[in-house]
Parts: C-alpha cells; structure tokens; sequence
C-alpha cells in the first residue's frame, strides 16, 4: 500500500473511530452531566475497539496475529489514552476551554503521535 493510500485508510477509520468517541463524549456529557475528561477517556476507549479491528485489516493489512498485534496496539493505545487524559485535563479544566473544541484538538494531536506507533511497531510487519 503506498504511503498516501495509508494515510487515507488511517483518515477514514479515524473518523469511524472518532464518531464512536465523539457520541460517547457528547451523550455523556451533554446527556447525562459527566465531566468531560471523563467523558472522553470512555470515549477514547469505545473509539479504540473502532480502531483497532478497522486498522488491523484496512489501514496497516498486518500479517501478525491478533496476539501480538493486539498487545502492541495496546501499548500505542494507553499512551493516547494518557495523553487524551491530560490534554482534556489541561485545556479543559485548567485553560476552561469548551469540551468539543478541546477533544477536536486533543484528536488532531494524539492521531499523529498514535499513527507512527502503529505503522512501524503495532502493525509492522513480523520477522
């Protein structure tokens, strides 16, 4: 797969991941009353199960096995649950700014950051 037809498969199953994130955020913010660091750490987690299965077959085509993937797809996860949490924590709470416009920021970051992990550790070819 070349590089810009990668770029757009992660693109594409971004959004699928990030719609899932987004409706947990949003209802549980705006329809049950959560904080949103909160909101979108759960968030983060539904958009991950999103991510991973769609990843793993579209974006990254991955001969490892679901074991080994999965494990490495975790470590990249954790560390952009983590920095979801502390972003949100510090431009929401901190900086006051508006919940959605913080997580549309956070999304942007954490996509980047999470892509290079995947790509050459999570999915990258086995030897």
């Amino acid at each position: 797969m070349t590089r810009s037809s990668q770029l757009i498969a992660y693109c594409a199953t971004g959004l699928a991941a990030a719609l899932a994130h987004y409706g947990v955020l949003i209802a549980l913010v705006s329809g049950a009353g959560w904080r949103p660091l909160i909101a979108t750490l759960l968030g983060f987690v539904a958009g991950g199960v999103v991510s991973y299965g769609l990843n793993r077959r579209f974006t990254f085509e991955s001969s490892r096995n679901h074991l080994d993937a999965g494990w490495r797809f975790g470590v990249i996860a954790a560390a952009g649950f983590v920095a979801t949490g502390l972003l949100m924590a510090f431009f929401n709470e901190h900086l006051g700014w508006n919940y959605v416009l913080c997580q549309i920021l956070i999304t942007l970051i954490v996509m980047v950051l999470t892509f290079t992990g995947h790509k050459f550790w999570s999915f990258a070819e086995a030897r």
